[in-house]
């Protein structure tokens, strides 16, 4: 498993399959009607076409400052340090974990630990979750 999807799974949600259509749901709600097969009569029509069920939005913040908290450990600034965010999610953020994240996600710059590849990381991560369907504060994407 990727940095990035452990960062991820921590903080969202991992998709459900009740968001995915099966048969037997479009076979319950009628979208498959029509002539039966065994009977060669018609089946009624259904009322309204069946609509995907909505995935709920996960508040990033909310998440983040809940396990900040939980860990009674108020000097972790996830907000704006890529290695306290993290060391907040339990995962390892020495050079190499860093190096390898920024090679997941597509830093072009040099790999070494830089202010600059951290401030980076921090805000590409930040865009992430929010694409992937968290909200996330905009001054920390930007």
């Amino acid at each position: 498993m990727s940095l990035w999807d452990k960062i991820r799974d921590k903080i969202l949600p991992p998709s459900s399959k009740k968001n995915e259509t099966t048969i037997d749901d479009l076979r319950n709600s009628g979208m498959l009607d029509g002539p039966n097969v065994r009977t060669g009569t018609a089946t009624a029509a259904p009322q309204a076409p069946m609509q995907p069920q909505s995935s709920s939005v996960v508040d990033v913040e909310q998440v983040l400052e809940s396990k900040l908290a939980g860990k009674g450990n108020p000097d972790l600034d996830w907000r704006t340090s890529i290695v306290d965010l993290m060391k907040l999610l339990d995962i390892d953020s020495d050079l190499d974990n860093r190096k390898q994240l920024a090679e997941e996600l597509g830093y072009a710059g040099a790999r070494d630990g830089s202010a600059e590849m951290n401030i980076w990381l921090h805000k590409e991560v930040m865009r992430r979750l929010a694409a992937n369907g968290g909200t996330v504060p905009a001054n920390l994407t930007d």
